[in-house]
């Protein structure tokens, strides 16, 4: 391990053990806000602490056992030699893992998140296949025990969505499902298809970060805020009431409607988490943007021609062409089993803070 990267683990390990202390300072225990603070960096150091003092006890124990080498004979000298070697090499083997989480981490990674599915290219087999997302996306999210709520949704009449929207709460949701923004494809025989042919269809997926008020602040005389009448499918009347909002943020042009709710109130509301969540993306990809990240979160056109993953039926194959990953569990896939994908995906956006890191 270079001078540098232990002299920051040495700094991360006396900043632990000073917010141990601040937890106990009847100040900060007075204060909720600065105790609630201290404790979520407290956690968030405790791994890399935790890993570091192992790497550490490793050495130690090497030392003390080329020590008895020294002083000992025969096979007795070979064991503790032998037990030396083993502790220096599992020290060696845990730089790697320390590196990772010396990584810069996303400041957004502990959102919670507002997903947005559309459909795209495919008519009412691309409304269907959005549909299929929707119940892949909700799966995965009740398998980690996340709360999952349906903000607003367009159907199409045949078990399909034009576009859906709903927000997915629990720790790290925003570090696990970011990396699903984009197109997704599917290649299948339709089931108004009487040919047999297989159909190229497309969705889009938009990941965003569900924003507080201190990650974006809404200046309300920017807001332009419209009410009318809900309406369901085929103009069928929702209430006989102006519920409906639709909120326009004029600097952006950004728009926003919601109705699903019977209160005015509660579509306002909605409608406004769903507005501030899509200026933090916005200003995430513009930062993204002026640092020439190949992986800013871009949602595409929904062109056939555009993917970031395949799901093709006919041969049970899901791929993730950004990471050349590929696995044939379509079924398991779409029943929610994302954790194989995500892993991988993880893996690649680590892989490439390393070599910035190493290139900086």
């Amino acid at each position: 391990m270079d001078t540098a990267m232990r002299a920051r683990l040495d700094d991360l390990v006396a900043t632990h053990a000073e917010l141990e202390m601040d937890m106990t300072d009847p100040e900060v225990l007075g204060d909720q806000e600065r105790y609630t603070a201290t404790a979520k960096r407290h956690a968030e150091l405790s791994e890399v602490v935790s890993v570091y003092r192992e790497y550490q006890q490793l050495l130690e124990d090497a030392d003390a056992a080329e020590e008895l080498a020294e002083l000992s004979e025969g096979e007795e000298s070979a064991s503790m030699q032998a037990e030396a070697k083993a502790n220096r090499e599992q020290a060696v083997g845990m730089e790697s893992r320390l590196q990772v989480l010396l990584l810069p981490k996303d400041p957004l990674d502990d959102k919670n998140v507002i997903l947005e599915i559309r459909a795209g290219a495919g008519g009412d087999e691309a409304g269907l296949f959005a549909a299929e997302l929707e119940r892949m996306y909700v799966r995965f999210a009740e398998s980690r025990r996340w709360r999952v709520a349906r903000l607003s949704a367009s159907e199409n009449g045949i078990g399909g969505i034009k576009e859906v929207t709903f927000e997915v709460n629990g720790g790290g949701a925003y570090s696990v499902l970011k990396h699903e923004s984009g197109v997704h494809r599917v290649q299948r025989v339709p089931q108004t298809e009487s040919g047999g042919r297989i159909h190229t269809s497309t969705a889009s997926v938009a990941v965003m970060p569900e924003a507080e008020d201190v990650d974006v602040h809404v200046d309300q005389n920017d807001l332009k805020i419209d009410v009318y009448r809900s309406s369901g499918p085929g103009g069928q009347s929702v209430n006989t009431t102006d519920s409906a909002v639709r909120i326009t943020h004029l600097p952006t042009g950004l728009v926003v409607s919601m109705q699903d709710e019977k209160s005015q109130l509660q579509n306002k509301e909605k409608a406004l988490r769903v507005l501030k969540a899509r200026l933090l993306q916005a200003e995430k990809d513009r930062l993204a943007a002026e640092r020439a990240d190949a992986r800013a979160s871009q949602i595409g056109t929904g062109d056939r021609s555009e993917k970031n993953r395949t799901y093709n039926f006919p041969q049970s194959r899901v791929t993730d062409h950004r990471i050349n990953f590929t696995t044939h569990d379509l079924d398991g896939v779409m029943g929610g089993k994302l954790d194989e994908v995500i892993d991988a995906l993880q893996a690649q956006e680590q892989t490439q803070k390393l070599a910035a890191l190493t290139e900086g």
